[in-house]
C-alpha cells in the first residue's frame, strides 16, 4: 500500500516523503485519481521538525501514507506533538488526514470551504471517482491572508495565495529563506485548475518571488531536486513564464501547437526546472483549458 514511498532530506530539519515517478508502478489497474495524476507527476509531503514537534506539510495520498510518515517522524525524530497544514484543497493532498485526525489541522478558510462542499462525494468515491477518501477529516483550523506558526523554535509564517487553485497555503520560513510552495509550482508546469484566475496567479507569484527565497519545495517536482535542497528563485520565474505564455496562447494560435519542450527551452537551459515528459498531457490539457474558457468568454460577449 506504500509503494515507493521515499524520504529524501532538503535540509537538516526537513523530511520530504515522495512517491511516485516509477516506470511501470500503479497503485490500482483500473482508472484512478492516485495514479493518473499523483504518482505519474511524482508527489512530496513535507515535515519541518523542531525538537519533539512536527509540522506536517499535506497528508499525501492515502492514510497508509500518512501513518508510514507519523510513525517515521515518531521513531527517527521522536515526534510526539504534530500539527498538519493542508496546502490547498486538493485530494491527493488531503487523502491521509484521518491519520491525524488527534491533531490541530489547519487550511485556508476556502480549502475547508471546498472540502465541506464536496465531502459527501469525496467520501463515497464519486468525486473524480476511485478511491473514497472516508472519512473526510476537515480542518480544525482556518486562516485567511497569513498566520504565524512556531514550530519548537522555527518560526514560520502561512502565507495564502491563489495559484493552481483560489485556496493555496505556503510556508515561508524566512529564517533560512525556503518556500514551501504547495503546488502553486510545479516541475516541469504548474496545472490550470482555474483558467480565469490566471492574472491572479501571476500576481501572486510575483508577491511570492518578492521573499527572495533562496530554495523552493514544491509538492510535484523531480525527486533528486528536492533530496539536493529544491530548487532556486528562477523556479517562481519559469513559471511566471508559463502562464504569461498561456494568457497569450488565447491570441497567438502558433503557441497551442507548439511542444512544451520548445516552450521552456530557455527555462530548462538556465536549469530553473527540468523535463518530465508526462507533463506534455499536462501542458495540453491547459491550453485546452485556457483556450475553451477564452472562447467561452468571447461568446459570452457577442
Amino acid at each position: 500500500m506504500i509503494g515507493h514511498l521515499r524520504i529524501l532530506r532538503p535540509h537538516p530539519a526537513i523530511y520530504a516523503f515522495y512517491d511516485g515517478r516509477v516506470p511501470g508502478y500503479r497503485f490500482a489497474e483500473q482508472k484512478n485519481w492516485i495514479d493518473e495524476g499523483a504518482l505519474a507527476l511524482g508527489i512530496a509531503s513535507y515535515a519541518i521538525v523542531s525538537g519533539h514537534k512536527a509540522l506536517v506539510y499535506d497528508t499525501h495520498i492515502s492514510v497508509a501514507h500518512a501513518s508510514a510518515i507519523r510513525e517515521i517522524l515518531a521513531r527517527e525524530a521522536g515526534v510526539t506533538e504534530f500539527t498538519v497544514v493542508l496546502s490547498h484543497w486538493h485530494l491527493d493532498h488531503v487523502a491521509g488526514n484521518a491519520a491525524f485526525q488527534d491533531c490541530p489541522i489547519i487550511a485556508t478558510a476556502r480549502t475547508a470551504d471546498h472540502l465541506k462542499r464536496r465531502q459527501t462525494a469525496i467520501e463515497a468515491g464519486t468525486y473524480e471517482g476511485p478511491p473514497a477518501i472516508s472519512p473526510l477529516i476537515l480542518p480544525t483550523r482556518t486562516f485567511s491572508g497569513s498566520l504565524s506558526l512556531a514550530v519548537g523554535d522555527i518560526r514560520l509564517e502561512l502565507i495564502e495565495a491563489n495559484i493552481h487553485s483560489d485556496d493555496a497555503a505556503v510556508i515561508w520560513w524566512a529564517g533560512e529563506r525556503i518556500l514551501l510552495a504547495g503546488d502553486t509550482m510545479e516541475d516541469t508546469v504548474t496545472y490550470v485548475m482555474e483558467p480565469g484566475n490566471l492574472e491572479l496567479h501571476l500576481a501572486d507569484l510575483e508577491r511570492l518571488d518578492a521573499l527572495a527565497p533562496a530554495r523552493i519545495l514544491p509538492n510535484h517536482g523531480a525527486p533528486d531536486v528536492i533530496a539536493a535542497g529544491g530548487y532556486n528563485r528562477g523556479f517562481n520565474r519559469a513559471t511566471q513564464q508559463y502562464v504569461r505564455m498561456l494568457i497569450r496562447s488565447k491570441t497567438e494560435l502558433e503557441l497551442r501547437e507548439t511542444p512544451l519542450s520548445e516552450l521552456i527551452r530557455g527555462p530548462l537551459a538556465n536549469g530553473w526546472v527540468t523535463y518530465f515528459e508526462p507533463y506534455e498531457g499536462v501542458h495540453r490539457e491547459n491550453i485546452d483549458t485556457v483556450c475553451s474558457q477564452g472562447a467561452n468568454s468571447m461568446i459570452g460577449r457577442s
